[in-house]
């Protein structure tokens, strides 16, 4: 019986082990840094995808243990399917958000802004979108947002029955994880969405804010972290370590 409870666990993390490792073999020779490429809206919606599913899926284990073990109490004949289907619909929030952040930054470079190009005001541009990451860090929005996304109980009362109610639950949560999780994501792309390194450290912030047991201090450390990096990039970019200089 415990076996069978750790099972959607094993498997979102197997999933996202290999969606680590299709995208480190995608995005080799990618990353142009700050304003990279984001090629054509099919292509990136497949890589973000991956992404998201590899940087998302570990810091939401627990929250599938308890969804699972939620649909295990109600008589559900497949619980570690249903656990899928909440997986998926979480996924597919992220995916609506990249598709709006697409929209968004080719929007901006439609406009052919002079003054963003790195040698001009683009350090500054990229180092204030994570400096502005870290205050959003402190907003009363961040809390709440990241107390669905950290509290099983908030969960299991929207409980829904079936596919469709593991879906729409998954998709709920997927909203208040986006929430709390969007300005991290902003800092990814200006800091290179395609570069694997700053993936991996915005994905240990996400989880260290929803699994560290101490809410406070994992949003200060993430605060504390995130707002030195953005003065970094915008005054010594040089000096970061991992980041690529654009051109």
């Amino acid at each position: 019986m415990g076996l069978r409870r750790v099972i959607p666990a094993v498997l979102l993390i197997a999933v996202a082990a290999v969606c680590w490792a299709i995208t480190a073999r995608r995005m080799q020779g990618m990353d142009m840094g700050p304003g990279t490429d984001l090629g054509d809206l099919g292509w990136f919606a497949i890589v973000w995808a991956t992404m998201m599913a590899a940087m998302m899926l570990p810091s939401l284990v627990p929250m599938a243990l308890t969804y699972a073990g939620a649909s295990r109490d109600s008589g559900a004949s497949a619980p570690t399917a249903a656990t899928f289907v909440f997986a998926g619909g979480y996924l597919l929030t992220w995916l609506g958000a990249g598709v709006l952040a697409y929209a968004l930054i080719q929007g901006v470079r439609s406009l052919d802004l002079a003054w963003l190009a790195w040698d001009r005001g683009g350090p500054y541009v990229a180092g204030g979108v994570i400096l502005g990451a870290a205050l959003y860090g402190l907003t009363p929005a961040k809390s709440r947002f990241l107390r669905h996304c950290r509290q099983p109980e908030l969960l299991t009362r929207r409980w829904r029955p079936g596919p469709p109610g593991a879906l729409r639950m998954g998709v709920e949560h997927g909203g208040f994880c986006v929430g709390s999780s969007w300005a991290l994501m902003a800092a990814l792309f200006a800091l290179g969405v395609m570069n694997v390194a700053w993936m991996i450290v915005v994905a240990a912030l996400v989880a260290i804010e929803k699994l560290l047991p101490w809410d406070r201090v994992a949003i200060w450390a993430t605060v504390t972290f995130v707002g030195a990096l953005g003065v970094a990039v915008a005054l010594a970019p040089a000096q970061v370590p991992g980041l690529t200089i654009p051109g």
